[in-house]
């Protein structure tokens, strides 16, 4: 059984809605549903890369 550790993203607004993501596997979730569905690994990366600009705009 996988363990997953959920840290908050770093622009959590004040009223503490955001996305997280778990360690070690990449899974994202929204915080206000916690037990709803999680974001594969795969949206994880492309999210990060769009972060990143690698893609034109």
């Amino acid at each position: 059984m996988v363990v997953h550790r959920w840290q908050k993203s770093s622009y959590t607004s004040a009223n503490g809605n955001c996305v997280e993501l778990s360690v070690p596997r990449g899974l994202i979730r929204d915080s206000k549903d916690p037990d709803g569905p999680r974001l594969s690994a795969d949206i994880a990366a492309l999210i990060r890369a769009v972060k990143k600009g690698r893609f034109e705009r």
